[in-house]
């Protein structure tokens, strides 16, 4: 296997996001998180240089790593000759992670530095492709992941917090200082773990109206739910009576709601729009 020295004169691209993780002892402490064994199947978003990707296979996991930078490519191929690695050139954003997984027969474990520009459209669509994973490590600019980790009532609590707790049990793991990447990017960042859970922890008759929901409720904050809901498509009235059969007081904010209030209110509200008559589920 050759070191790193494949990588000499390597730069890492703006365009790209790249920060490259350099400290073996977070590197160690993030494969140590996802509890990477002998024969895992794991996924790994952005190997830049390879360090972690190093650390995945000396852990005994069969890795794949997706890599949208050609300049990359062949260096990691050079690097890991021999190993249990496949390289799939892919953009993040676009790859079915279910048709990857089907692929190579198994639930992965997604280890991943996430570029900060794309951290929550692809956090998004992790979590609506989540049956390609059984647990997803992944690490994202600080602010970002104590949103994530953030519960009702915190002005930090968002569409994301929402929909990562609904589907899995997420855990804010560790922080990461700025001056362990380079180039050191402006602000710390942190780990956060995703367990994947068997089902949803509240009960949602559609998904995609769900979140829907959810996005609607975070879309103004300063707007009442009463208000914040009119973009779903009903009249202020049946919004106005579904939020008061779901127990809700129409003048809260979507922040105040906890996980048991939404799935309530996302129940009601499709009922009433006519949309579980339409696809046969109403009860």
């Amino acid at each position: 296997m050759m070191d790193e020295k494949v990588f000499h004169g390597t730069r890492a691209k703006k365009k790209f996001g790249q920060h490259f993780l350099n400290d073996r002892n977070i590197i160690k402490k993030i494969v140590e998180t996802a509890s990477i064994k002998e024969g895992d199947l794991v996924l790994e978003i952005g190997p830049g240089t390879g360090m972690l990707t190093r650390e995945l296979l000396d852990a005994g996991g069969r890795v794949i790593a997706l890599e949208v930078d050609d300049d990359l490519i062949g260096p990691l191929e050079k690097r890991f000759h021999g190993r249990e690695l496949t390289i799939v050139k892919s953009d993040a954003l676009k790859v079915s992670y279910e048709a990857l997984s089907n692929e190579h027969g198994g639930r992965f474990k997604l280890v991943a530095n996430l570029p900060y520009y794309i951290s929550g459209p692809l956090l998004s669509k992790l979590l609506t492709e989540r049956a390609a994973f059984s647990i997803m490590v992944l690490m994202f600019q600080k602010e970002v992941a104590v949103r994530i980790a953030s519960g009702p009532g915190s002005r930090d609590y968002g569409n994301l917090s929402v929909l990562s707790q609904a589907f899995t049990e997420v855990k804010k793991e560790f922080d990461v200082p700025s001056h362990l990447f380079s180039p050191k990017p402006k602000v710390d960042s942190s780990v956060v773990s995703f367990r994947v859970l068997p089902s949803p922890k509240i009960e949602i008759d559609d998904e995609l109206f769900f979140r829907s929901v959810v996005r609607a409720a975070f879309g103004t904050r300063r707007k009442t739910l009463l208000n914040s809901l009119s973009s779903l498509g009903l009249s202020k009235a049946d919004t106005a009576a579904a939020l008061h059969e779901a127990g809700i007081d129409p003048i809260r904010r979507g922040e105040t709601l906890d996980l048991e209030e939404f799935g309530r209110l996302s129940r009601v509200l499709y009922r009433r729009s006519g949309r579980a008559e339409n696809t046969g589920t109403m009860p």
